[in-house]
């Protein structure tokens, strides 16, 4: 039994259907981000059985202040719903996705709903990209090639691994562990090419 598991807990259930509302006509990982969404939240339930509905919540949503209409005070409309730890943990994320573009994104373990959340949507993202580098018309190597800035943030992720360690569910450490070192065999062409391109005078 969990918080997806029927019968569920009203706030998941207004979080399903706002997901679905927001997530329509976008696209994660080549799919409707709805179904990353739900994957995200699947992931998380499946090693934390016992995650809180409002956890499940901001998960469900975490993309929503990507997609919201402008018009949308989201912050108002969550509280108003949810309550504040709900959006709280939404806009965590957020500046944690938004850094991921900075030299040397910092990594925080110190608010432990944020770093479920973070873990079950890498595993999800990670996991993703590699059944899109394995179907890519390119090949594999093109695929990865064409994303230095993965490339780039593979050491960020061995990091957040390493410091989530203990403070996250074994199971989900340990998930997180496998697709890392997929992607580390999936991406080693592509990463010792840019290596070599870099060194070259």
């Amino acid at each position: 039994m969990t918080a997806l598991t029927t019968p569920r807990h009203p706030l998941v259930v207004r979080a399903l259907a706002e997901a679905n509302t927001w997530c329509f006509g976008h696209v994660i990982d080549d799919r409707p981000a709805y179904v990353h969404a739900v994957r995200v939240a699947a992931t998380l339930v499946r090693h934390l059985p016992d995650a809180s509905p409002h956890l499940v919540a901001a998960v469900l949503l975490h993309d929503a202040p990507e997609f919201v209409p402008p018009d949308v005070d989201l912050d108002r409309v969550l509280t108003a719903t949810y309550g504040p730890e709900v959006p709280r943990i939404i806009r965590a994320l957020q500046v944690e996705h938004h850094a991921l573009d900075e030299p040397d994104p910092p990594i925080n373990t110190g608010d432990r709903p944020v770093l479920l959340a973070s873990t079950a949507d890498k595993i999800v993202a990670l996991t993703s990209l590699l059944r899109r580098a394995r179907e890519a018309a390119a090949g594999q190597d093109a695929f990865f090639a064409a994303r230095p800035a993965l490339l780039r943030l593979l050491p960020h992720f061995h990091a957040f691994h390493e410091a989530g360690a203990g403070l996250v569910p074994a199971s989900m450490s340990e998930g997180l562990r496998t697709i890392l070192t997929l992607m580390d065999r999936a991406t080693e062409s592509a990463r010792q090419a840019t290596a070599f391109r870099a060194a070259a005078p």
